[in-house]
């Protein structure tokens, strides 16, 4: 009886060398189909329409992967930037291939009683409300086309997910000191800042009307008088002891930042510069300290776009830093784990592949329709 092409038993040029003597060299199995003596899809199996692939015998849904695919569409769906026809099943496969890892990933955990329970999806879930009143999470639940049962069932196959690497990959996982000054030695460059870092955090509001401000009470200044009043009515908040990051995350007009409480991450001083007026009012400030309010101007006009005030979060000065810092130490243990981390996943994921009878039903339709 003819075996069936899948994707455990059709042979790719990556992966040509781990089968051993069951491998059948790629260009065989062309020989073969062009000879008409392995068909493609021969076998007719029957499966539902709603079905796109299975994993050990569990259906992977026709539905998921176009709720998948829809939402890595993103802003270009909205914008009407529309993918061609092979551009869209290119991108399917991709999601389809996603989700069939997840899918292993998962069976995997369930084997090892790792899946996550009720009360952890609650735990996570109530941690993501809790930036928000009941009606905001609703509205964010809307705006992304989300149903809650949506979240959950997301929150625990993320969660059963990292509870599954911990355990096999994360927790074998040790960085010695032995490791941490060898890097340092063969890396020191690496530490050794040119110029001054200023991390900073912007409160930001702008004077252009926008139906997206990006912050929890959905705030936005119309007008340069509306703008002026706000960013006053927010340095009153401030000055009176409210946390920066609060405000930020309700009423700071950048989308970018507003959600991570206005913080703009690092930036070097060379590049300061290039507003003289924000240059003068940080590098006078102490950590922790905030700015008055300041002009903000169009990135490419230069001309007033709005006001802003900024957090000096830490000032990091130029110069070699040593081992001994406990920070130099810490980037360092983290940055080794995090690499043995991603190359141990990308092995274990492959491992799990070899041992799983995966069944891509799409792969195999677009194969069928497509080849000429």
């Amino acid at each position: 009886m003819t075996k069936c092409l899948t994707v455990n038993n059709f042979p790719s040029t990556a992966g040509s060398s781990r089968r051993g003597s069951q491998h059948i060299a790629p260009v065989s199995v062309a020989l073969l189909v062009l000879a008409g003596l392995l068909p493609v899809a021969g076998c007719n199996r029957t499966h539902s329409a709603d079905v796109v692939a299975t994993v050990n015998g569990k259906a992977i849904m026709r539905a998921d992967m176009d709720k998948a695919y829809a939402a890595q569409l993103g802003d270009a769906q909205q914008q009407q930037q529309q993918p061609t026809a092979e551009q869209a099943d290119s991108l399917r496969l991709n999601v389809l291939r996603s989700l069939i890892d997840e899918e292993i990933v998962e069976q995997r955990a369930a084997k090892m009683n790792l899946t996550a329970t009720n009360e952890e999806v609650d735990a996570k879930l109530a941690e993501m409300k809790a930036p928000y009143s009941e009606e905001q999470f609703d509205q964010k639940l809307k705006a992304s086309n989300h149903t809650l049962d949506d979240v959950k069932h997301e929150l625990r196959r993320s969660l059963t997910i990292d509870k599954l690497l911990n355990k096999e990959i994360n927790s074998k996982i040790t960085v010695t000191d032995a490791d941490v000054t060898s890097y340092y030695n063969q890396h020191k460059a690496e530490f050794n800042l040119r110029e001054t870092q200023y991390r900073l955090a912007q409160i930001q509001v702008t004077n252009v009307p926008s139906a997206q401000p990006g912050n929890l009470q959905n705030s936005k200044a119309m007008n340069d008088v509306e703008a002026k009043k706000k960013i006053q009515a927010l340095k009153n908040r401030l000055d009176s002891g409210e946390d920066f990051g609060s405000v930020a995350m309700n009423f700071s007009e950048n989308p970018e930042t507003a959600s991570s409480g206005g913080d703009i991450g690092f930036v070097g001083e060379s590049q300061m510069h290039s507003d003289p007026a924000i240059y003068a009012a940080v590098t006078k400030l102490k950590a922790g300290q905030i700015t008055d309010i300041l002009p903000l101007l169009d990135a490419q006009t230069k001309k007033p776009a709005g006001y802003a005030i900024y957090k000096l979060v830490s000032r990091e000065p130029a110069g070699q830093r040593e081992l001994s810092d406990p920070r130099v130490q810490q980037a360092i243990r983290q940055q080794l784990h995090d690499g043995r981390s991603q190359l141990l996943k990308s092995a274990y994921l492959e491992m799990l592949h070899d041992q799983a009878k995966i069944e891509n039903f799409f792969a195999e339709q677009i194969f069928k329709n497509d080849a000429h």
